[in-house]
């Protein structure tokens, strides 16, 4: 039982999309901005684009888990796609996307005006909201937040974290990957984010104590049961969800050697 205190409160809206607008052709996924029956406008991930519905459930545990420590993150939503929509694509490639991903996709809120978060930016970053993506990037294992590739916005003044879909990246390597848990993370070495990350400490202090384990479980019990089918889960949705559970229960309530990694990590930058 989850106590008021302790419940995200999360409920994840799901939107009907009623027009494919143009491709986000950044990486391999190549997401779309779509229109929806809302009025809203979304950058849609496709189920049927990449590693699949992994990386959609890696985008919607991470970003509500970001949420949920009150860190900027657009609004998540369950896209419904009409595969009817891509008839009137004249690249058979989004055409092959679009039927190929019929059904419930994941969504996440356009920033209109937004732009590339940069390096350079790095400075300008408030040094406790630094140090909170640094710790949130290790403890979920997001390789994925480089100067190379920053999947930081900059809109209305504030920075926006985006794509976490190449987080929890342990779920390849089968139904066994709660066991790797306490895997170290030198990847943190490289984070856009980490020179200004001066209160690392204080901000595992302060998110490990907030993120427990029931909150883990109501987040990770939003990802819809018809992405959790890996075939490998033997008892279906039910076991391969609580792999996700054990995973983030077992990495926040362990020795939490990642942070130290960051801590390193940061050391020999100055």
């Amino acid at each position: 039982m989850i106590s008021p205190d302790e419940s995200t409160q999360t409920r994840i809206r799901t939107v009907q999309v009623i027009r494919y607008v143009t491709p986000l052709r950044e990486g391999g996924s190549m997401p779309g901005v779509v229109e929806a029956d809302d009025l809203g406008t979304y950058v849609l991930k496709f189920r049927g684009a990449g590693q699949g519905e992994k990386v959609l459930i890696a985008e919607l545990i991470v970003g509500e888990i970001a949420r949920y420590l009150e860190l900027p993150v657009p609004e998540l939503v369950f896209a419904d796609l009409d595969e009817r929509i891509g008839r009137n694509e004249p690249d058979p490639e989004i055409q092959d996307l679009i039927t190929s991903s019929a059904g419930l996709n994941l969504a996440m809120d356009y920033l209109p005006g937004a732009f590339a978060f940069d390096a350079q930016d790095t400075e300008r970053v408030d040094p406790d909201l630094a140090s909170a993506i640094v710790w949130l990037d290790a403890f979920v294992t997001n390789i994925d937040r480089t100067p190379r590739n920053t999947n930081l916005l900059i809109w209305g003044g504030n920075t926006w974290l985006i794509d976490h879909g190449a987080s929890l990246y342990s779920q390849y390597g089968g139904p066994d990957f709660p066991e790797k848990a306490q895997q170290r993370f030198p990847a943190i070495r490289d984070h856009v984010l980490l020179p200004a990350a001066s209160h690392i400490s204080e901000a595992d202090e302060r998110l490990s104590q907030q993120l427990t384990e029931p909150v883990i479980r109501e987040i990770v019990g939003l990802v819809p049961d018809e992405w959790l089918n890996d075939r490998n889960f033997e008892d279906g949705p039910t076991q391969h969800r609580e792999a996700f559970v054990r995973f983030l229960v077992d990495r926040l309530n362990g020795p939490r050697e990642f942070v130290q990694e960051a801590l390193d990590a940061r050391s020999a930058l100055v």
